[in-house]
Formats: C-alpha cells, sequence, structure tokens
C-alpha cells in the first residue's frame, strides 16, 4: 500500500530526480542532494537544476546505491540562501512549523515523505478519550513527531543518541509553542531494555531506526540484528488498547515485508497497515523513500 499526501505539503516538493540525484523545494529553498534509488535520467536539463538550485551537496563514493560510514564532500552554494529557514505543514488543526538547515551529512532535518505518520499521529490521538497519553519516540532525530504527538495531546519522551538531533529537536517544540517534551539523550535499545524493567507502559511508540549508527557510548546499532530484539521490547511497553505503533525503515533493498514479519512475530495484529513511502514528483518520476507499518487498537 503506497501512501502520499499531496494535499497536506505545500512547502515540499520533489522537482524533479534521476542520475543518483534528487531536486527539490523546501519553503523557498531549492537544493540538489544524492539519492541512490534514482537511477533513471531526469527529466529536466541539468542547467535547469542548476538555475532553480541554492545549494547541492555531493557526495564522494565508488558506490552509487548505498551511503557508506563516511561522507567525502559537502555543500556548494549555487546562489544566496539563509543559514537556516522554517517550512509550514498544515493537516486538519495541526500547524506544524520546522525549522531546516543544511547539516553536513546532506540532510536538512525534514523528512517529508513522513508527514503521512504525523497525520497517523494526529489523528489517532484526537480521536481518544483519555487524557495525557504517553507517547515513546525512538530514534527520533529533530522531532517532528513527537512535536505533532505533543499538539496532539500526548505527554512525549523523546529518545535519541544525538546531542545536536536533541538540540534541534527542543528548537522546533519551541517554535510550535510548545513545552515538557521529556528529552532523553540515550541509546534507543538500551532505553527500551530498561522501561521494561519498570513496568512502564506507553500509548504510543514511533520508531525510525537507521540502517547502522552508534550510541553516545559507542554501541553499534545494526538493523538486521537488532530489530526483532527491539521490537520484542517494543510489545510489551505498549498498552493493548488506545495504542498505536510506527515502524519506518529507510535501509534500500529491505522490503515492507521484513517489517511485517517481526511485528507480526510479536503483536496480535491481523492487518496493519503497511508498504513503501514515495515522494510524487512533478516530472512523473516518483521516489521510494522506504517502508512503513503501523496499526491503532
Amino acid at each position: 500500500m503506497n501512501l502520499y499526501y499531496p494535499s497536506s505539503w505545500q512547502d515540499y516538493e520533489l522537482l524533479d530526480s534521476g542520475g543518483f540525484e534528487k531536486l527539490e523545494r523546501f519553503g523557498n529553498v531549492v537544493l540538489i542532494r544524492p539519492e541512490p534509488q534514482a537511477i533513471w535520467e531526469r527529466v529536466l536539463s541539468e542547467s535547469d537544476w542548476k538555475k532553480q538550485a541554492h545549494a547541492h551537496f555531493t557526495r564522494e563514493q565508488k558506490d552509487n546505491f548505498r551511503f557508506g560510514d563516511e561522507v567525502k564532500g559537502g555543500w556548494v552554494k549555487l546562489k544566496p540562501m539563509q543559514a537556516s529557514w522554517q517550512v509550514n505543514y498544515k493537516y486538519q488543526s495541526l500547524n506544524l512549523t520546522l525549522r531546516l538547515a543544511p547539516t553536513g551529512f546532506g540532510h536538512v532535518g525534514l523528512f517529508p515523505e513522513q508527514g503521512s505518520n504525523w497525520n497517523f499521529i494526529f489523528d489517532t490521538i484526537s480521536g481518544w478519550k483519555i487524557k495525557n497519553p504517553r507517547v515513546l519516540n525512538l530514534f527520533a532525530y529533530t522531532g517532528a513527531a513527537s512535536v505533532v504527538a505533543r499538539a496532539a495531546g500526548a505527554d512525549v519522551t523523546h529518545v535519541d543518541a544525538s546531542r545536536p538531533g536533541l538540540n534541534w529537536a527542543n528548537q522546533n517544540m519551541q517554535l510550535n509553542g510548545q513545552k515538557d517534551i521529556r528529552w532523553v539523550y540515550e541509546d534507543a535499545l538500551k532505553f527500551v531494555r530498561r522501561e521494561v524493567k519498570r513496568g512502564n507502559k506507553y500509548n504510543g511508540i514511533i520508531m525510525d531506526p537507521p540502517p547502522y549508527g552508534r550510541g553516545p557510548e559507542g554501541e553499534k546499532w545494526t538493523l538486521q540484528e537488532k530489530l526483532n530484539e527491539l521490537i520484542s521490547l517494543s510489545s510489551q511497553l505498549l498498552e493493548p488498547t488506545n495504542s498505536f505503533f510506527i515502524l519506518s525503515m529507510y535501509a534500500v533493498g529491505l522490503s515492507h515485508l521484513v517489517g511485517l514479519n517481526v511485528v507480526r512475530t510479536h503483536f496480535d495484529i491481523k492487518a496493519p497497515e503497511c508498504g513503501e513511502f514515495f515522494l510524487k514528483s512533478k516530472t512523473g518520476r516518483d521516489l521510494p523513500m522506504g517502508t512503513f507499518l503501523r496499526f491503532s487498537r
């Protein structure tokens, strides 16, 4: 099942893709960034790309099909642009403001396809008749999902192993006039293990685990090795009713069936929503952007 919500995004557009790159508009800033899955040819000319773009992120590597641990390259500015800027995302009564900035890894602090999950989070929490539901956001990055859950009325625990990511998420919270999100600087798997021992429970669990990574103390994370344990522990944390679960995966080559099979191993769920994220392109070359699985009960 493919999901994309073009009506929710006014400040993002995929303008074109191809040649292992993508041309994107974030608000009033247009960027060229690497994209290992864009193996096709571009629709627009190279001169059209350069004419529109404010900056171009290059990545020096032999393998175009996947990204390695080390990044060589960086941003090349093509025209004047802000060091940071804001975009807005609107869905029903949700009016989200997010801070963006170019990073040394080619990210800007936003994965626009996650808007589909934000809508799900907002709808699910808003539909509950319980006060202060508890939501756990793991590998929570710059905190868009945390801010959405908070806006819907949840008490949110935001876990990430990156200090810069936590600081960025805190800025997004403040941009949206919020307070009291709980920030946890820790390896996500270690935190979940401890929460199970403490007997804590959550009404919602959101996770967007990377293919690989390191925790604050050098803990090694590999998706294929650790995902089963993480989902097993999460099943012990999630409330049996008035609850939801979201898993996103961006590992190139992993089918959505991988997440589905792991989740079905540990949750008694018959038909969760699952499939492939994609970004709708103005030029007709829609871009796959990982997989998702989610359910509510």
